[in-house]
């Protein structure tokens, strides 16, 4: 595998593992960073090498102009990502992250001929059920601001730090304006398995939302509802972790 500085500046593994058998990248919600997933190497199988990916604009690469629209941004990602892929490999993406590690997925088969084993979508609708809200992503400040409270994603301590949040409202408006510019094109669904999970409390996701997905692979298709609203990623992480590592116990 090849690590040279542009590649690593997209990736980033808290335990790197040459001996993991299979890579499992992570993406994260609109305005997260790769932070997010750093003690997930505790909580899964140590064949897993957990890869979480950093979007420019934010963590590491703070200083990197963030991307806008979603084909140029996975375009940009499945370059970084080639020399990871000497290996199995899957993705895990929540909220925004599960539109981008699709549409990454498809982008993969069509230009390079690889797949991922299995595509984790965490806390986002299947790409062909349309945006039922309006976007938000040009509101004012002090408009996209109380939506991003409304999400209950971003700490109440953070939104009230207002130095802060210059600094990071650049990225988390770029990834509204990924999602909320998005047009789904059909496609022969995915070869591989689709996991799906879900919030029980999540206002912004429902249950019939996730089964969509269904449509998007040939392959199995399971659905989790776990215990929490739409960040149910960290409020149910460990029942989430275990799952993960029951769908991919297989690969290891």
């Amino acid at each position: 595998m090849s690590s040279t500085s542009t590649f690593d500046t997209w990736v980033s593994c808290p335990k790197p593992n040459p001996q993991a058998s299979l890579r499992l990248f992570c993406f994260p919600y609109a305005g997260g960073a790769a932070l997010t997933f750093r003690t997930w190497p505790d909580s899964l199988p140590i064949a897993i090498d957990i890869c979480p990916v950093e979007l420019p604009g934010r963590g590491k690469r703070i200083r990197s102009a963030p991307f806008t629209r979603l084909q140029l941004l996975v375009q940009a990602i499945a370059i970084a990502l080639l020399p990871y892929l000497d290996k199995p490999f899957a993705f895990f993406g929540h909220s925004m992250g599960g539109l981008v590690s699709f549409e990454l997925a498809r982008l993969l088969r069509k230009k390079y001929g690889k797949s991922p084993v299995h595509l984790f979508v965490s806390g986002y609708r299947a790409p062909q059920v349309p945006d039922p809200d309006p976007p938000i992503h040009d509101l004012p400040d002090p408009e996209f601001l109380e939506e991003l409270r409304r999400l209950n994603g971003t700490p109440e301590v953070v939104l009230e730090n207002t130095e802060l949040m210059q600094m990071l409202l650049p990225a988390i408006r770029a990834d509204f304006a990924v999602i909320e510019t998005y047009a789904y094109t059909p496609e022969s669904p995915l070869d591989c398995p689709i996991t799906a999970f879900g919030g029980l409390q999540d206002r912004e996701v429902s249950s019939d939302d996730l089964k969509a997905w269904i449509e998007q692979t040939n392959a199995a298709f399971s659905m989790h509802m776990l215990p929490g609203d739409h960040f149910f990623l960290q409020s149910a992480q460990p029942l989430l972790l275990q799952l993960l590592s029951q769908e991919l116990y297989p690969h290891i």
